[in-house]
């Protein structure tokens, strides 16, 4: 037995105040001896011996109620069978299992990882219920509802095994309201297993409050246990392709590759090999990794090679197997182009060649924000908005042109706009003193479209001179900022793409970003970043994948025997067609929630927390203070009907009772 409030513990000293009463209580009554009173003591010896037993009762129960109250308020947890089965066998359990790829991270110090430790812990609680209650398992991999026939089947591969996929607690939720209303299931138990990781909970999503409603009011009881592993401490190393694209030459065409490394410690310096495979070909290069995240960038010659080619990037083994590894398709040369929109083609000249499309050196395409809404769809992998907010229809469209991968950047129009987009937008846009232009003192500068070149050297953005700048408002990442503090860049994701805001324009009347030493590298970077929305025929997210694409057949190039396109990450092939598989970007997030927050979240119904923070115990540990709190009333209840007073006999007067005559008189009568 384990405690979430062990310190109280030391309270412990205080079952001992009954018995120093006790003890007390009997110094006040010294016995004196009295002749008079031995035969009086001699006649009441046996009753004397029955007063002693219920003293010492007395004494015991108000000892275990003291007791019972210190563990009580300690919060006492007891594994096994004493901490599932001390309620009633409900009529249904809903096993609700994250399989999401943040889930095979080692516990701390043992072998196994959290999700393997879940599914043991949940077999072993199941068996006790098995022959009681119907088991369904609801894993966040298929989402279905599968009914099970015994609690080993939770053991099975196939149905609790490894995936590379994210999890949606407020969806897993649904569908098991929904199974259990379907179902007209009976008294309910809901068994969740998870790591918290804030990107799977989606602790803001307002669907939170409508199924936790939904649940509460059903006819049936709803109880809720959650075995929450939410200990990070081992050290792990995490690899997202953040960049592919080839490109011509003038003797062939290379390839350009960009990989996120992220870490969870950031002392000292960490050294590792990187292998990379090239069309089945591998090589090995050796990384230092200084701080808590990398941005490592590679240019690989292709020759002459035409068509299609895959490749993969993979890190060492570490806490977690399934974020190790990167995979990539690479095409022809990529034929990516930006788009600008703006009524006020002057001023927008210099963004139209900074923006030129790498392949073709080509300008960017210059449409009306009129003549833009109109078209059905955009080719683009950038769009330039130099013009008034968009309206509500505008803004869909922009969103849905985002979500897919695409980016977006605003430029101030210079003139007065009250509108939004999701919630940014521009205040008032003053004018520098003549001879005191805005100055740019901070920027980042290890990723994104600021960051330094592949030769370590930085963008010149601190001789940037900003005669004219409109205040962005709103919340999002500041990735460049002037001397006060005023965002020059700022940026937010949406979907697979993202959108930013620049507060000034690359022309004369309001800056020198016109020069090109900074647009022209900038702007080709959210190029490359938007040519994400036109490799989705290539590219895909684990789990993410069109009913279209499922039902295909595919194969994996690594030639792996079974494994699922839909649940596991690597290259496949299905024909002619190569498709990249990745975990969800979601997964590399490390936010956790903390116990109060999920618990927060779970409030409306009846909850039991289960941390399991490593694999210490062969059982589940449940809160069992309710037991103790019985257990003190017991004891209080059974101390007070001991000390209640003993009836005493009526006392006749002889003189006036009645003699043995009237009595035989009165009974006659």
């Amino acid at each position: 037995m384990t405690f979430l409030q062990p310190f109280l513990l030391w309270g412990l000293p205080l079952i001992l105040v009954p018995v120093i009463i006790h003890l007390i209580n009997r110094l006040r009554h010294k016995p004196q001896p009295w002749a008079a009173m031995m035969f009086l003591l001699q006649a009441t010896r046996a009753s004397t011996s029955h007063a002693k037993l219920r003293q010492w009762l007395v004494l015991l129960f108000r000892t275990l109620a003291v007791l019972a109250l210190i563990l009580f308020i300690a919060r006492p947890l007891a594994g096994g069978w004493l901490g599932w089965t001390l309620s009633p066998a409900p009529d249904v359990i809903v096993i609700v299992l994250d399989r999401s790829a943040s889930m095979e991270s080692r516990l701390a110090g043992q072998t196994v990882t959290k999700r393997e430790q879940a599914v043991k812990l949940l077999a072993e609680a199941a068996r006790e219920f098995q022959d009681k209650s119907h088991l369904v398992l609801l894993d966040s991999a298929t989402r279905i509802p599968q009914q099970l026939a015994n609690a080993k089947s939770l053991l099975e591969p196939t149905l609790t095994g490894p995936t590379d996929t994210a999890a949606d607690l407020p969806t897993l939720l649904q569908l098991a309201h929904n199974w259990l209303v379907e179902n007209r299931a009976g008294a309910a138990e809901l068994w969740l297993a998870s790591d918290l990781q804030r990107s799977n909970w989606l602790p803001d999503d307002e669907r939170w409050k409508s199924v936790t409603a939904q649940l509460a009011k059903l006819p049936q009881r709803v109880r809720v246990r959650l075995l929450a592993f939410d200990d990070d401490r081992e050290p792990n190393i995490s690899a997202t392709l953040a960049e592919v694209f080839r490109r011509a030459r003038p003797d062939g065409a290379e390839l350009s590759l960009a990989l996120d490394l992220a870490r969870n410690a950031t002392n000292g310096t960490a050294r590792f090999p990187l292998a990379l495979t090239l069309n089945g070909v591998k090589s090995q290069a050796e990384l230092d990794m200084d701080g808590a995240a990398l941005r490592w960038r590679y240019k690989a010659d292709l020759g002459a090679a035409k068509g299609l080619g895959w490749g993969a990037l993979e890190l060492p083994a570490d806490a977690n197997a399934r974020d190790n590894a990167a995979y990539f398709v690479f095409g022809s040369d990529s034929a990516v182009r930006a788009a600008v929109v703006s009524d006020q083609p002057a001023l927008i000249r210099n963004v139209q060649l900074a923006a030129l499309a790498p392949a073709t050196r080509q300008p960017a395409e210059l449409l009306t924000p009129a003549a833009f809404l109109e078209r059905a769809a955009t080719d683009a992998a950038l769009l330039l908005w130099h013009a008034p907010l968009p309206d509500a229809a505008g803004e869909r469209r922009l969103r849905g042109f985002i979500e897919e991968g695409g980016v977006v950047i605003f430029l101030p129009a210079g003139q007065a706009d009250t509108g939004k987009f999701m919630d940014l937008g521009w205040a008032e846009a003053p004018s520098a003193p003549a001879d005191k232009p805005f100055k740019i003192t901070r920027w980042e500068q290890q990723e994104g479209p600021l960051a330094k070149t592949d030769e370590g050297l930085s963008l010149p953005l601190g001789d940037l001179e900003i005669t004219r700048r409109a205040a962005i408002t709103g919340d999002a990442t500041a990735l460049a900022a002037f001397a006060d503090g005023s965002p020059l860049l700022t940026r937010r994701a949406l979907g697979r793409g993202q959108f930013l805001f620049l507060a000034t324009v690359p022309h004369d009347d309001w800056s020198t970003l016109g020069d090109g030493s900074v647009l022209v590298p900038m702007l080709q970077r959210l190029l490359q970043t938007g040519a994400r929305r036109l490799n989705q025929e290539t590219m895909a997210a684990c789990g993410e994948l069109s009913a279209l694409d499922r039902a295909k057949q595919w194969i994996s190039t690594d030639g792996t025997i079974g494994k699922n396109v839909a649940l596991q990450a690597g290259v496949y092939r299905s024909g002619e067609r190569l498709l990249a598989v990745n975990r969800p970007a979601a997964e590399d997030e490390r936010a956790l929630l903390t116990a109060d927050s999920a618990r927060n979240l779970l409030a409306p119904l009846p909850l039991q927390l289960l941390q399991e923070r490593a694999a210490r115990t062969d059982a589940l540990q449940g809160e069992i203070w309710r037991l103790f709190l019985f257990g003190m009333l017991v004891f209080l209840f059974f101390e007070a009907w001991l000390v209640l007073p003993p009836k005493r006999a009526a006392v006749t007067d002889p003189l006036t009772a009645p003699s043995a005559r009237e009595r035989e008189l009165i009974d006659v009568t």
